[in-house]
């Protein structure tokens, strides 16, 4: 794919996903990339994908670009950024502009992959280890895979509000609004004891940098990404790991207490590790389930991609819960959290 494409698409991908600012700020670059430059020949020598499954580089630019909106080092940027409303030209002439005016930063900041943290899947979250707690009333272990900077780690922190209900705690950092459809959750709010995550670049979100990082990953068009993810970010404490997330679930594994369950869960994390890490994985648990007692439970949480895109795009719900080996196809919910299609604790088997 070329790299003016890869714009392109994910112009497509952006718009989809409630960002036409995002579409416009692409279809720009893609259209006017400045192809002379430094920051293109850098871009140039990467292999492989260059869209969102592999390197990312049109996310990578675009998250520059406002991570520079950001910090203010761009002031003649930031004043064609959201929400204020100008024409293509002139948002065109800005960013070439800032392209040019600020090369270097961008040569560096293009060397890392992009990394968010999307809260706002901590509502499917709420609401499966919701149904986890209504199998096993015990005090929950929780590692998470994947888990960036730990925002998602911190689900029982926020308050979950749905059609007729309040799934809150008595003091929650930041409150969820999904669209919702379907049955609802068990009003149930399991108590964390422990919790702990992993990632091969964890980021620290009690860092200004790595809460750059974050926050310039967002769309500059969805400021309440930007609250959620700040007030997620003032609470978030979860010890973050750095490293391969299989060798380090075996340890977890291993030091799972009686009187616990131990929660397994990962957003849109799984579906990025190699195949064969997969399925040593999925071996590794389920093995771990296999000895999983009523006192000493193992759940398996995931939202991931499953490539069945009827009725919209968007992640499976499954959790899998053990002693039992019993599979619960929860539902569906869109990438960023924006809406869940529950079906309930439908047990397939």
């Amino acid at each position: 794919m070329m790299l003016a494409e890869a714009f392109q698409h994910q112009a497509i991908s952006c718009e989809r996903m409630g960002s036409p600012f995002m579409g416009r700020l692409l279809r720009i670059l893609a259209e006017h990339w400045p192809a002379d430059s430094a920051l293109a020949q850098r871009l140039a020598q990467f292999d492989g994908d260059i869209g969102p499954a592999g390197a990312s580089l049109p996310l990578r630019t675009a998250g520059g670009l406002h991570a520079l909106v950001l910090t203010a080092r761009a002031p003649e940027l930031a004043a064609l950024y959201p929400p204020a409303q100008v024409s293509d030209e002139a948002l065109r002439e800005g960013v070439l502009e800032a392209l040019d005016q600020h090369e270097a930063f961008m040569l560096d900041w293009v060397e890392s992959p992009p990394q968010t943290n999307e809260v706002r899947r901590s509502a499917a979250l709420i609401a499966g280890t919701a149904v986890a707690a209504d199998h096993f009333d015990l005090p929950f272990m929780v590692s998470e895979l994947g888990a960036s900077a730990g925002l998602n780690l911190m689900w029982d922190r926020y308050g979950l509000s749905l059609p007729g209900v309040e799934m809150t705690p008595s003091d929650p950092a930041l409150t969820l609004t999904p669209d919702w459809a379907g049955p609802l959750p068990p009003h149930i709010r399991p108590v964390v004891a422990e919790r702990a995550g992993v990632d091969l670049n964890p980021l620290d979100p009690g860092d200004p940098k790595g809460l750059l990082r974050l926050t310039a990953y967002l769309w500059p068009d969805q400021p309440e990404r930007l609250a959620l993810t700040r007030a997620a970010a003032a609470v978030t404490d979860a010890p973050i790991h750095r490293g391969d997330a299989i060798d380090w679930l075996a340890t977890r594994l291993a030091s799972a207490p009686e009187g616990h369950l131990h929660l397994i869960q990962h957003t849109v994390a799984w579906q990025y590790f190699p195949t064969d890490v997969q399925a040593r994985g999925q071996e590794m648990i389920e093995a771990a389930g296999a000895t999983a007692t009523p006192t000493r439970p193992l759940a398996w949480l995931s939202m991931e991609s499953d490539g069945d895109t009827t009725g919209g795009i968007g992640a499976a719900l499954v959790l899998r819960l053990w002693p039992g080996d019993i599979t619960l196809h929860l539902g569906r919910a869109d990438f960023h959290g924006r809406w869940i299609r529950w079906d309930g604790a439908r047990d397939t088997g």
